[in-house]
């Protein structure tokens, strides 16, 4: 009997785990995208809000980088895929 309970917080603490796989996508300062065109495609890509998108804009812009979205890696790469593809400097952490 003692086996099987073990087994079973054992498939819990599993479980646990892959649940909390989670991953950040930043988004780091450049010297070139405008502020419209950060926002916008935020907005487009990620599905902020447009106020959302406005304030990780500034975030990036006085701290250097910014965590856009925070997700399964599966979720984030066709994001960071598309953010790369408009010339925004991003990375999954």
């Amino acid at each position: 009997m003692k086996s099987s309970v073990k087994e079973k917080e054992k498939a819990e603490v599993d479980i646990l785990e892959k649940e909390t796989d989670l991953y950040d996508l930043v988004l780091f300062n450049d010297d070139f995208n405008t502020f419209d065109w950060v926002i916008e495609s935020l907005v487009e890509v990620c599905k902020h809000d447009p106020l959302q998108a406005e304030q990780c804009a500034f975030i990036v812009h006085f701290k250097g980088k910014c965590t856009v979205k925070s997700a399964d890696f599966d979720t984030l790469e066709p994001m960071h895929r598309e953010l790369s593809n408009r010339n925004l400097t991003v990375d999954i952490l």
